[in-house]
């Protein structure tokens, strides 16, 4: 097989003359088969080819000997040194052996000269070199003015493309060209440009001329664009060396000249403003040392230097920090208080903590002997996270303690965080490397000892990236965040003057050890009487001045309000009834802009009823008088806790004939499946003191339902309301619909205490309920319930099932 590529002509000196003559050759039925390897010959071109594979030179020797025409057809794997006949394209060229010259190493150089395209039939032998039957297959070649001037732009093209490419021997193919033959044109052209073989026998393929004018005119287009667009990068690339180079010499004459003058240049000036500050920042000796480090390798960069920018930025973060800045606290504990009242109502727990908090703080600073350590330094305390339901003023609350206090504020959102970097710091080795939102805090604020709120930490998440929750650990412990190592610092900075404070809507999701850092203050959710004080006095006068109108202009009685709050919203804190009272404002105010352009005059009091309630807001949202209707027995209402405070649960029990089955529904928890498990129990071992058949559990089955499937529940306090439910079903006793329940049961019949009473009492109060029945245990957490809220319902401490089914059902069981 040949080893060929297009190469330079035969040296004029030890070469044959023609061996062929081109203009008699007649095309043969059979010709012997020459495979090329990565080479496409065309017809109507000269090509020089290296012959050294011997059953090659064979073929040559026979060919020229008998004056025979030679087949040239590419093979398809030009890996392949010996092809057979299916590794071989079925076009190629027939061609004339023009010039021969052996070589001392036998092999052989020839210029052949193709003649027709042709294509194989079938193959006559393989031994000792292919022979195939063959027919011409000429090309059609279309003529007219379109063709002609097709040829004269793929000549003006192809000399342009020469000009950038040297392999292309311009002189040379300059009366070729010129031809007048467009056929002859396209193959010499095909033949210099750079083709891959697929691209080169799929030219050879295409059968009009037309297709392979457009071809060829495509891929030279395409080359030139790429040769332009190199040679722009090329020029951009030298523009900016010589740019540089530019700068370089202007600024060695401006330091020259700046010398000449005695004046320094902008980097020493920049140096010598980084020491002024240094001196003033009161830097701890490690800082300081880093510092002086960094700055001395400042000194030594050149400004255009990329790792100059990352030390400058490095030294404006370090000294930057309030290394000695504080602010004065105020531990006026009546100033406290009264800033506290003017932005809270209620919340009377919260705020007597945070006034022990300032009270210990101002006589620890009065009295010496209550320094603790060596080095005199105070012990800060707890820190405190403000738990509580969306809405009740968790993160407004933070902000007025730092008022109170005279601190300066700054609040740090950690929901969805799942870097450990955002709290620590990036490490200098990355590119865009910054210090975490700590440090980030302290230079927002400018002071040593702000506030700072970590908000949401409940919903911290985690990933490869690392655990944020891990991070706060030594953040938040007061006996180690006297020298929190920032990564991007690398330098301790003393956060034991910070005073934290987290905020969170429910403690679970809070890992272990990080919780153990925390003193929990949980925030109820308000009452009616407090949502409409704090509407009145809070959120009614800043939605009307977000929506322009004056207090004169509407008017809120508190029996609106009261309508709003039960009918409206139906939520633990404000939020929601605050956007509700924005809306109705909204109106009043589109009403006031419309009569103005219409030159009407407004009222001058626009009156809120609760009638006109739906036409601001559409019809009621919640039902509360729903509540009183008449339940069928098997019905019993609970209370449960949630992140959003207390609410309600519905618990409905049926029954069907069949077998001791248990089916329950709603979505619930392994915990409260084992309370449905431990009520029916307790119902099915007091079935003869209830007045229920014995044979009623071997001919039954139940199914216990809890409404909003969609809703996941679990916990154990809805123990007592599912054994109330079971008991109502089976005696055919109603639950009197204004009774809400919350307990644990055991199997013997206890009613066990449960977490979050408050909430629970305040969303039966708000849900219109008269009776709470709720575990003995729990009777001590009353006192943390508001006083008319107290007066308004019935509260029912019970310790066994005994007396819930005594209050509930009107009977008592035995045990």
């Amino acid at each position: 097989m040949s080893q060929n590529q297009p190469s330079s002509p035969l040296p004029e000196n030890n070469q044959t003359e023609a061996l062929f003559d081109v203009e008699s050759a007649v095309l043969p039925a059979t010709l012997p088969i020459l495979p090329l390897r990565g080479l496409v010959v065309y017809p109507l071109t000269a090509v020089p080819l290296n012959i050294g594979q011997p059953r090659s030179v064979r073929l040559i020797d026979d060919a020229v000997d008998d004056d025979r025409l030679i087949g040239l057809f590419a093979s398809t794997d030009p890996e392949q040194t010996a092809p057979g006949p299916n590794e071989i394209f079925d076009v190629g060229v027939a061609t004339a052996v023009h010039r021969l010259l052996r070589q001392p190493d036998g092999t052989i150089r020839l210029m052949v000269h193709g003649l027709h395209r042709v294509r194989i039939k079938e193959y006559v032998r393989t031994e000792p070199y292919l022979e195939a039957r063959i027919e011409p297959w000429p090309e059609t070649v279309e003529t007219g003015s379109e063709i002609e001037a097709m040829a004269h732009h793929l000549a003006e093209m192809f000399l342009q493309l020469a000009e950038f490419v040297p392999s292309i021997p311009v002189p040379l193919l300059a009366t070729t060209l010129n031809a007048d033959n467009p056929l002859q044109l396209a193959y010499t052209v095909a033949t210099y440009i750079r083709l891959d073989l697929d691209k080169s026998q799929e030219f050879l393929v295409r059968q009009s001329l037309r297709d392979k004018l457009e071809f060829l005119l495509a891929h030279i287009g395409r080359e030139l664009e790429k040769i332009e667009v190199s040679r722009q990068i090329r020029s951009k690339a030298v523009s900016h060396i010589e740019q540089s180079q530019r700068e370089f010499f202007l600024r060695e004459q401006l330091k020259t000249i700046q010398r000449e003058l005695g004046e320094e240049d902008e980097r020493q000036v920049e140096i010598r403003l980084f020491q002024q500050k240094m001196a003033a920042a009161n830097l701890p000796e490690e800082a300081k040392a880093e510092a002086e480090r960094e700055l001395n390798r400042l000194a030594k960069l050149p400004i255009a230097a990329a790792e100059y920018s990352v030390v400058r930025s490095y030294l404006e973060w370090l000294i930057g920090l309030p290394w000695g800045k504080t602010t004065l606290d105020n531990l006026d504990l009546y100033h406290a208080r009264r800033v506290l009242d003017e932005a809270h109502h209620g919340l009377e727990e919260i705020k007597e903590r945070i006034i022990e908090y300032l009270a210990v703080r101002r006589l620890r600073q009065q009295r010496s002997r209550y320094q603790s350590g060596e080095n005199g330094r105070f012990s800060h305390g707890s820190i405190l996270c403000l738990s509580g339901p969306p809405g009740v003023g968790k993160t407004s609350l933070g902000q007025s303690i730092a008022k109170a206090m005279d601190r300066k504020f700054a609040r740090i959102a950690l929901g969805g965080m799942r870097d450990e970097a955002e709290i620590r710091g990036h490490r200098r080795t990355y590119i865009g490397a910054l210090p975490g939102r700590i440090i980030q805090a302290l230079r927002q604020t400018d002071s040593k000892n702000p506030v700072i709120m970590l908000d949401e930490i409940d919903k911290l998440g985690n990933d490869f990236r690392g655990d944020p929750a891990s991070a706060l650990l030594e953040l938040l412990d007061p006996e180690q965040n006297n020298a929190f190592r920032d990564h991007y610092l690398d330098v301790p900075f003393d956060l034991s003057d910070v005073l934290f404070i987290a905020t969170a809507n429910y403690l679970d999701p809070i890992p272990g050890p990080l919780r153990d850092r925390l003193e929990i203050l949980p925030l109820a959710g308000y009452t009616e009487r407090e949502k409409i004080s704090i509407a009145q006095t809070h959120l009614l006068p800043r939605q009307l001045r977000e929506n322009g109108l004056r207090p004169t202009e509407i008017k809120f009685t508190d029996g609106v309000m009261s309508q709003l709050i039960l009918s409206y919203t139906q939520e633990a804190g404000v939020r929601e009834l605050d956007r509700t009272i924005g809306r109705i404002c909204r109106k009043v105010a589109t009403a006031i802009a419309h009569n103005l352009e219409n030159g009407q005059l407004s009222p001058q009091t626009t009156p809120i009823a609760v009638a006109d309630l739906p036409t601001y807001l559409g019809p009621a949202k919640h039902q509360p008088e729903t509540l009183n209707r008449a339940q069928p027995p098997g019905i019993a209402t609970g209370l449960a806790w949630t992140s959003m405070g207390g609410t309600l649960i519905f618990v409905e029990a049926t029954k069907m004939p069949g077998h001791k089955g248990l089916i329950i529904t709603g979505q619930l928890g392994d915990v409260m499946k084992e309370s449905v498990q431990a009520a029916l129990s307790y119902i099915r071992s007091q079935a003869t003191a209830l007045g229920i058949s014995p044979d009623f559990f071997n001919n039954h089955d139940l199914h216990i339902h809890v409404p909003a499937g969609a809703i996941p529940k679990d916990g154990p306090s809805a123990g007592i309301t599912i054994a109330v439910a079971l008991a109502s079903l089976l005696t055919g006793r109603p639950v009197p619909s204004d009774l809400g329940m919350t307990g644990e049961i055991t199997l013997r019949g206890q009613v066990m205490p449960i977490g979050g009473l408050k909430e629970k009492v305040l969303a039966a109060h708000r849900f219109g309920l008269k009776t709470v029945l709720f575990p003995q245990r729990n009777e001590p957490e009353l006192v943390q319930i508001p006083s008319d809220i107290l007066q308004q319902l019935t509260l029912v401490p019970a310790d066994n099932m005994s007396q819930v089914l005594e209050v509930a059902l009107d009977v008592k069981p035995h045990g």
